[in-house]
């Protein structure tokens, strides 16, 4: 039996989508209600902005109203990754309002709960052609937002899945004993040998490595910054790999990412291809990448497609109702503006951030024919979230028209060219 599975990026939703009624917006979503399950990327608590706002947001405070999720169930999707790092804006509290908003609805989603057990969980979501199996995750996240594990005689910590990134500096001979020169000579050297000493730190596993503050130095023939997935969570996502392989006709594990490769945000950064793959070697068929809000390239490896980033589908992070006071003095607004003011602002009216390049507002829709675990098609829709139209308008998604389609596509295929990825653009499928 064939089973079809469409997947998209960012659902960043404030408004009343209309998917049924819109005639602009009608023909993209009639394709997501044609697959059997669609998948998106949750990227807002559907809290009713309740909750207690935190100091540390992943940008914005990314509240919502707790019915933009039947907007979502109105538009075809039926698989939701929770785990971003938006999910703990409102503290545990709005993460919990968020989590019942869902539970209350039936709906099949993965990446946070309410210990870290609970976080790592797959969920699945069955359809008359197959059961699909969800493990959702981030990378990116603010220290105290991922799940904790529950004790035997504690409860654990509502929070997202981890992925832990562990960053190594690599610097010249000279350029590594100029910065100890400074440590020593700060007194750095001195408080951290202290802090080891009273047992409130540990030296690094690698002696090799010179930690400095938060940085952790090593000395190689030339500059670099490495990235490397944390082995404990590889193995936890490895575990749950395992038994949903054995539960459900296909194992998605989605990675909310945005750390990029030097300064090339569309290029992922170096954990990020070793984590897919390590996935992939698991038993997952399928890995969705987000996070940085435009796209990134496919890689078909094995035989399994790795999408490193889908980009934004719904970017509608401008019409966020309310904003904390925290989130004001992060963008240094006047506190009397309201909240579309501050975005204006913000934005520099449109000459900055998102509003000022193209990128992100296109991405791709891909559509996927799966037979039994074998891959047999797949196309991809380019799509429009509208660039050039008023802020209230723009950020929701439509299929591209035919010139603009072209160079999303022929972009994408330039991102996907070095994994070895060849898409065709006329006909706007990938070779398998």
């Amino acid at each position: 039996m064939t089973l079809r599975l469409a997947l998209t990026g960012d659902s960043i939703l404030q408004r009343r989508l209309q998917s049924r009624s819109d005639p602009e917006l009608k023909p993209l979503f009639d394709r997501v209600r044609a697959a059997d399950v669609a998948f998106t990327n949750l990227e807002v608590l559907a809290n009713d902005y309740r909750g207690d706002p935190a100091l540390e947001s992943g940008g914005s405070h990314f509240g919502a109203p707790a019915w933009v999720l039947d907007e979502l169930g109105e538009a075809g999707f039926s698989l939701f990754a929770t785990a971003t790092n938006h999910s703990l804006d409102y503290s545990i509290s709005g993460l919990l309002h968020s989590l019942e908003a869902m539970e209350a609805r039936g709906l099949s989603f993965a990446g946070t709960g309410r210990n870290l057990e609970e976080a790592r969980r797959p969920c699945y979501h069955t359809h008359p052609a197959g059961t699909v199996a969800l493990l959702s995750c981030a990378s990116s996240f603010a220290k105290g937002q991922e799940a904790a594990a529950a004790r035997p005689d504690l409860p654990g910590r509502p929070g997202l899945n981890p992925l832990h990134v562990e960053t190594v500096h690599e610097v010249t001979e000279p350029q590594l004993a100029a910065l100890r020169d400074i440590a020593e000579q700060l007194g750095l050297e001195a408080e951290r040998q202290a802090r080891i000493k009273m047992g409130f730190a540990f030296p690094p596993a690698d002696p090799a490595v010179f930690p400095l503050g938060e940085l952790r130095f090593k000395s190689a023939n030339r500059a670099a910054v490495r990235t490397m997935a944390n082995a404990k969570d590889i193995a936890a996502m490895v575990r749950w790999i395992e038994e949903a392989r054995g539960l459900a006709d296909l194992v998605v594990v989605s990675l909310h990412a945005h750390e990029q490769a030097g300064a090339d945000k569309e290029q992922p950064a170096e954990f990020i291809a070793a984590f897919a793959r390590q996935m992939i070697d698991a038993g997952a068929d399928l890995v969705a990448g987000h996070g940085p809000h435009l796209l990134r390239g496919l890689e078909l490896y094995k035989g399994k497609p790795i999408f490193y980033s889908l980009g934004n589908f719904i970017g509608q992070n401008e019409l966020v109702a309310r904003i904390p006071a925290d989130g004001y003095d992060r963008f240094r607004a006047d506190p009397e503006l309201k909240p579309g003011q501050v975005y204006r602002t913000r934005t520099k009216n449109d000459q900055a951030g998102f509003p000022a390049d193209r990128r992100y507002w296109e991405s791709v829709v891909p559509m996927l024919s799966w037979e039994g675990r074998e891959l047999r098609a797949l196309s991809l829709l380019p799509i429009s979230l509208g660039w050039t139209e008023p802020r209230h308008r723009r950020g929701r998604p439509r299929l591209a028209g035919r010139e603009d389609g072209q160079a999303i596509l022929e972009r994408f295929a330039a991102l996907s060219q070095p994994y070895g990825t060849t898409i065709d653009v006329a006909g706007a499928g990938v070779a398998l």
